[in-house]
């Protein structure tokens, strides 16, 4: 019973030291943050995982980067004393205040940015737990940048007629370094103050146009909208204004940015001056009322559409009516009754599409058949009201209606299937193309073009069949005599089959195009398939060689060689050569063409004088060709490969046998690099996750007089395969190859020489070696280009990241006492823990030994002795 009391009381003090064990963590917003020079700004903390009051206190202070290791104390929740003197009067007058949010939580305020305020952000919160353990401070950072939102708009005073539209005009923009978005709201203010603002449209953030409450309606017949009109220009237009429109209109614009929690914080907010929109009611007794039949419709339906014009006395009035989609005219109907349609109307009325009417002097109707998509939208009657006969343009009074009319389009159930029992063929054997069409519901016509291959984005008909039945041929293919007689043939299964008795030469090979249309109720639908076909006079044997190489230039002339294994012995070659642009899926430059006449062809891109001296194709043997790149230099670096066709004369001409392709020449300038001298140390540098780290990238000595310096930096990474990052060139502008980066990657230039890149919010996938290219460039007189002089590379610098702090074990490996603490601990407890053990089994023993009783054994001392009794 002794030894389990004993081991009982050990077991116990564990469970009681586990039970009180806690740990206490601060958490501040994330950062870093970019906020806007005299706005409002607020950074949120908080507490957890603490014992003692549920009030909790906080204290603010900021490390500045003038002095990144002192502390500057701001404000405190509990310490009236605690700003230091630059702070205290801000503090005093409410400039910078701390608002609790909770006991455990709290918002900075800070009412005015300055560019002063830009540091990092320590919250701390003093301890009220019965020991230290867990984290008592939190950090973020906060950059101030400046304010270049801008918003103008000219004041003006209109007075327009209810009915009447109206447009206006904002301009916008931003110059901030920062990735920012806009949007931009246009707002109308009725009675006095702000508050009574109503929204009117407003083009978000995300590109979304989002109208007020009362505007959606108007908003979603297209009455109400705004235009963007290049990169600044913003324009509302309201087409009918009503007297509800009336007030003061102006515009605000808004910039914001994404913080790295990834909410997106409105960092400024500018509005222009006021426009003063005053609109005058016409008392009328005419009203229009506008129905259709039928509002949604499929393709080829018809839509009929009744204006009915409410009017005493209608009999003795004259009306005139627009009929209109989406805002634009489509027909009119005088007072006489006569329909006038729009020139883009007119064939559609002629061939009996379009109909319209005066059915009474206050019934007109419009008629659209098969209607197509075009047609769907809003329709509007306007109605107009003659003072007399004889005066067509007096007008007295205007009303209009509107109704939204939507088409939907009929899916097609015809599918296309397009084969060849003629795949590869020679000169002078048949051509059979097959050309299936299964699901169509009404008449299809079928064309045949042939894609040639010498002049790619090129075809030619070679026969077509319309829904009749009626056949014709392309002209290239109408004399029976060059390729036979043609034919095109419809079998019962829905096949059309397209025979060309005798190809002529290896032009008739390449891609043959079936397009079907099918012409149900007035409108069409259109499928195509394509299938290859090789036509060949025989099978080449032509090999060129391809492997790959690589040439290294330093402003002097070089050659690239195209080596042909084998071939026939009485074979002619034509050899073009290009170069690959550093896109992988772009397409080959041609740079030149020798053909086997020897006679030279520029590309393109290759043809003027200046190219034309520089790049020479040549035979140096029966089986070498070279390109020669005369005065080399950087702007020729690249890959180049050369095709070389193998031709041949039989009986009455040259004809094509077959081509290869070489292996890729990979060409790599390398400039001198006297005059440039780079710091080439390696460095090695751990960062953890979200944190910030500089990378060094430094001249050596004084940049010559007269030149400039661009530079890019390279990220490689484990197969050694480098990639650019950033360049900023000698003109000062700068480029991102890798757009995602672009927001985490910028140059902290302290000096001229100096190139260090900083890479904030450091992840996982940053890990790698890293180093940067400086090149000089000088101008070689005035007016001419800027030429490289001269390049060097640095060290490189091997970056390691670390997982964030995000565990307890983490905690406890970064403070060396506690770790030091934690892990003597359990050693400590398990001697104790032996020691009590050791010390109750030997009392038990003595016990036995000296036959002690239960009561004797009660009066043990401390000293293990036994006290007689």
């Amino acid at each position: 019973m002794g030894l389990a009391r004993c081991l009982a009381a050990a077991f116990l003090f564990l469970f009681l030291l586990g039970l009180t064990t806690s740990q206490r963590a601060v958490t501040v917003q994330k950062g870093p943050l970019y906020r806007v020079r005299g706005s409002h700004v607020t950074l949120w903390c908080k507490v957890s995982g603490y014992q003692g009051p549920a009030e909790q206190n906080f204290q603010w202070s900021i490390y500045l980067p003038s002095a990144p290791e002192r502390e500057v104390q701001i404000v405190s929740t509990v310490d009236p004393s605690f700003p230091y003197a630059i702070y205290t009067q801000r503090v005093r007058s409410r400039g910078i205040f701390v608002e609790r949010l909770q006991g455990d939580a709290v918002l900075l305020h800070i009412t005015e940015l300055q560019e002063r305020d830009a540091g990092e952000y320590e919250c701390h919160t003093p301890n009220t737990d019965e020991r230290y353990f867990g984290s008592y401070s939190a950090k973020t950072s906060l950059s101030v940048i400046a304010d270049t939102l801008l918003a103008s708009m000219a004041p003006q005073a209109l007075t327009l007629s209810e009915g009447d539209a109206v447009e206006l005009t904002c301009e916008v923009s931003t110059s901030t370094d920062q990735h920012t978005h806009l949007s931009v709201g246009w707002f109308l203010l009725q009675g006095a103050g702000d508050h009574h603002a109503k929204e009117v449209l407003t083009l978000s953030k995300d590109f979304i146009l989002k109208p007020g409450p009362s505007y959606e309606q108007r908003f979603l017949e297209g009455s109400v909208g705004l235009n963007k009109v290049g990169n600044t220009t913003y324009k509302l237009f309201i087409r009918g204004v009503e007297p509800s429109d009336q007030g003061q209109l102006y515009c605000e614009a808004a910039e914001w940015i994404e913080d790295p929690d990834e909410t997106w914080k409105d960092i400024s907010r500018k509005q222009t001056e006021r426009t003063s929109l005053a609109v005058v009611s016409q008392g009328r007794d005419l009203s229009v009322d506008i129905a259709a039949a039928e509002r949604s419709l499929s393709e080829g339906d018809t839509l009929q559409l009744n204006c009915v014009v409410g009017a005493p006395k209608s009999s003795s009035r004259h009306f005139k009516v627009l009929w209109l989609l989406n805002s634009v005219e489509v027909a009119m109907v005088d007072h006489h009754g006569v329909f006038i349609w729009e020139e883009e109307y007119k064939e559609r009325a002629k061939l009996g599409q379009l109909r319209g009417f005066k059915q009474s002097n206050t019934v007109y109707v419009l008629t659209i058949s098969e209607v197509g998509l075009k047609d769907k939208g809003t329709y509007q009657c306007s109605v107009s009201e003659m003072k007399t006969p004889g005066d067509s343009y007096s007008i007295q009074t205007n009303v209009s209606s509107g109704i939204q009319v939507n088409v939907k389009p009929v899916e097609s159930h015809m599918r296309l299937s397009v084969s060849t029992s003629t795949p590869r063929i020679t000169v002078g054997d048949s051509l059979i193309l097959h050309c299936e069409v299964q699901g169509a519901t009404g008449p299809v016509s079928v064309q045949w073009w042939h894609l040639l291959p010498q002049h790619p984005g090129h075809r030619v008909l070679v026969a077509a069949m319309e829904q009749d039945g009626t056949l014709s041929l392309g002209s290239a293919y109408q004399d029976g005599q060059t390729r036979g007689s043609l034919r095109l043939e419809k079998d019962t299964s829905g096949t059309f089959t397209l025979v060309i008795p005798s190809t002529l030469d290896e032009d008739d090979g390449g891609q043959y195009r079936c397009e079907a249309t099918q012409w149900p109720r007035g409108w069409n639908w259109t499928e195509k398939g394509e299938a290859a076909v090789t036509v060949s006079s025989m099978e080449s044997k032509l090999q060129v060689a391809t492997e790959d190489s690589s040439v290294e230039i330093a402003s002097s002339n070089t050659a690239i060689e195209c080596r042909i294994v084998f071939a026939q012995n009485n074979s002619q070659f034509a050899v073009t050569w290009y170069r690959l642009p550093p896109l992988a899926d772009a397409t080959p430059l041609q740079i030149i063409r020798a053909n086997y006449s020897s006679i030279l062809e520029y590309g393109s891109k290759f043809s003027s004088p200046e190219q034309k001296s520089r790049f020479l194709s040549q035979r140096v043997s029966s089986s070498v060709f070279q390109l020669q790149i005369l005065s080399a230099d950087f702007r020729d670096e690249g890959r180049y490969y050369c095709v070389v066709e193998e031709w041949l004369w039989l009986v009455d001409g040259w004809y094509k046998l077959g081509e290869g392709a070489s292996g890729r020449t990979t060409v790599k300038f390398k400039p001198p690099e006297h005059g440039l001298q780079m710091e080439r140390t390696n460095h090695s540098l751990s960062a953890r996750e979200g944190e910030e780290v500089v990378l060094p990238c430094r001249l050596r000595g004084a940049q010559l007089p007269g030149t400039l310096l661009s530079a890019t930096w390279f990220q490689a990474n484990s197969s050694g395969r480098a990639s650019a990052l950033l360049t900023l060139r000698y003109d000062g502008t700068m480029e991102y190859p890798q757009e995602r980066l672009a927001g985490r990657l910028y140059l902290r230039r302290l000096s001229t020489g100096d190139f260090s890149l900083t890479l904030s919010s450091v992840e996982r996938g940053d890990a790698g070696a890293y180093y940067c290219q400086l090149q000089q460039w000088q101008q070689q007189s005035e007016g001419k280009d800027w030429a490289l002089q001269a390049s060097a590379c640095s060290g490189y610098t091997q970056l390691t990241t670390i997982p964030p702090e995000s565990t307890v074990l983490s905690r406890i490996c970064s403070s060396p006492s506690l770790l030091n603490f934690i892990l003597y601990l359990p050693l400590v407890l398990i001697l104790l823990l032996a020691l009590a053990v050791f010390c109750c089994y030997c009392k038990f023993r003595k016990s036995k030994k000296g036959n002690i009783t239960g009561s004797q054994l009660m009066e043990l001392e401390g000293d293990g002795e036994v006290k007689k009794t």
